[in-house]
C-alpha cells in the first residue's frame, strides 16, 4: 500500500476505483493529516479493512466488493482463486453484515458467468464493484430524506461512532439523516460522543461535522447520560453493523449504554441503516458474532501506555442493543418500527 497526503477536499470520496487500484482515506491518519491509500491487490485490500483504514459498516462491503474484482483482476486462474480471494475478504471483521453481503453478491454474479471468457468477467466484476459504491451513495442519501423528519426542530442530536460518509461510500447513514435535516433548514445541533478506544467519534465524526459547518461538540463516553437527563438531546441517532431479524442492533460498543439512557429519559433513539444491514437469518442480536479486538486498543492511546503493563484486557468492538430500547430503523426503503419482526422482512420484500 503506497500513502501520500494530500489537502482536504470539498467532498469525502472514502473510496474509489482507478487505474491505479482501490484508493481509500486513511481513516488512521484523520484528524490530524488528510492521507490516501493505494491497495494494488485484494490482500492490501482485506489489510486495510481488517486495520482500520477503512471502516463503517456500507464502506468495507463496498471495500470487499473492490477487493474481489481487484482480485479477479490480476488472476491467471480465476476459477482457482476466485474462492481463496471471497474467503480472505471474508475472514477480515465477523460483525458488519454488510461485509458478507457484498462478497456474495461478487460471487454470484462470477457463477453467473463463470463459463464466459476472463476478460469479460474480469469487465463485469469491476463494473459490480464500481456500482454497488455509486448505489451505496443514493442509498445513504435516501436514508437521509427518510430520517430527516424525525430530528427534532432546534434541539441537540446525539450520535455515537462514526457513521458518517467515510463510513460509507459517502454522505453516511446516521449523519446522513443530521445533515439532511440541516438541508431541510432544521436548526439543530451535534453531540458527539468520543466512541472509546478507537476513538472514531473524536477523530472522524467531530472532523465531518466541522467541515460540513454544523455546529458539533464533542464530550466523552461517560458524559451521554447527563446531557440525556438535562433535556436538551432531542434524538438520538447511530449506524449499524448488523441488524438481526427481530430488531436487535449491533453497533460499536457503549451504544446499548447510550439506548437504555435514552430511554430513561424519554429521548427516542433512531438506527439508520441500508437494508443491506439487516439479516433476517438471525432471530435475535444474541446471534451475532461480537469481534474481540487487540489489546494495545485499550492500553494505549496514540501510541502511548496509559495503562498498568501486563494488565488483563477486554476489548469488544460492538454490542447489541435489544429492539426495545429502539424507536425506528431509519433505511432507504422506509421507516420500520415494532413489531420489526414483521416490519423489517416487509421492508425487504418491498
Amino acid at each position: 500500500m503506497n500513502t501520500s497526503t494530500v489537502l482536504a477536499q470539498s467532498t469525502i470520496e472514502t473510496i474509489e476505483w482507478t487505474p491505479d487500484g482501490v484508493v481509500m482515506i486513511d481513516q488512521t491518519r484523520l484528524p490530524h493529516e488528510m492521507a490516501f491509500v493505494t491497495c494494488r491487490s485484494y490482500e492490501e485490500v482485506a489489510d486495510a479493512i481488517r486495520s482500520m483504514v477503512i471502516r463503517g459498516a456500507p464502506a468495507i462491503g463496498v471495500a470487499a466488493a473492490m477487493g474481489v474484482a481487484l482480485g479477479a483482476l490480476h488472476s491467471e486462474n480465476l476459477e482457482a482463486d476466485m474462492a481463496v480471494i471471497c474467503d480472505t475478504l471474508a475472514k477480515t471483521r465477523p460483525t458488519a453484515v454488510n461485509l458478507f453481503w457484498a462478497i456474495d453478491r461478487m460471487r454470484v454474479l462470477y457463477l453467473s458467468m463463470r463459463d464466459a471468457p476472463a476478460g469479460e468477467i474480469r469487465t463485469r466484476l469491476i463494473a459490480e464493484a464500481q456500482a454497488i459504491r455509486e448505489q451505496d451513495i443514493a442509498i445513504n442519501q435516501a436514508i437521509g430524506r427518510n430520517g430527516a423528519p424525525l430530528v427534532p426542530d432546534g434541539k441537540t442530536v446525539l450520535t455515537h461512532c462514526n457513521a458518517g460518509a467515510l463510513a460509507t461510500a459517502g454522505f453516511g447513514t446516521a449523519l446522513g439523516v443530521i445533515r439532511s435535516a440541516v438541508q431541510m433548514g432544521k436548526k439543530i445541533d451535534v453531540f458527539a460522543d468520543e466512541t472509546r478506544p478507537f476513538l472514531q467519534g473524536a477523530r472522524l465524526t467531530a472532523w465531518e461535522l466541522q467541515r460540513d459547518g454544523i455546529e458539533t461538540t464533542l464530550i466523552t463516553d461517560n458524559m451521554a447520560g447527563h446531557f440525556l437527563k438535562s433535556g436538551r438531546i432531542g434524538c438520538v441517532v447511530v449506524g449499524a453493523d448488523r441488524i438481526a431479524s427481530n430488531g436487535d442492533v449491533a453497533n460499536k460498543v457503549g451504544t446499548y449504554g447510550i439506548a437504555v439512557l435514552a430511554k430513561e429519559n424519554g429521548v427516542p433513539f433512531y438506527v439508520a441503516a441500508p437494508v443491506s444491514t439487516l439479516d433476517l437469518s438471525l432471530e435475535s442480536g444474541d446471534a451475532i458474532p461480537i469481534e474481540e479486538r487487540a489489546p494495545k486498543e485499550v492500553t494505549h492511546v496514540h501510541g502511548v501506555l496509559v495503562a498498568p503493563e501486563g494488565i488483563q484486557v477486554a476489548n469488544p468492538a460492538f454490542d447489541v442493543t435489544p429492539n426495545r430500547y429502539v424507536s425506528a430503523i431509519i433505511t432507504e426503503r422506509g421507516i420500520a418500527r415494532a413489531p420489526y419482526s414483521e416490519t423489517l422482512r416487509k421492508l425487504c420484500s418491498e
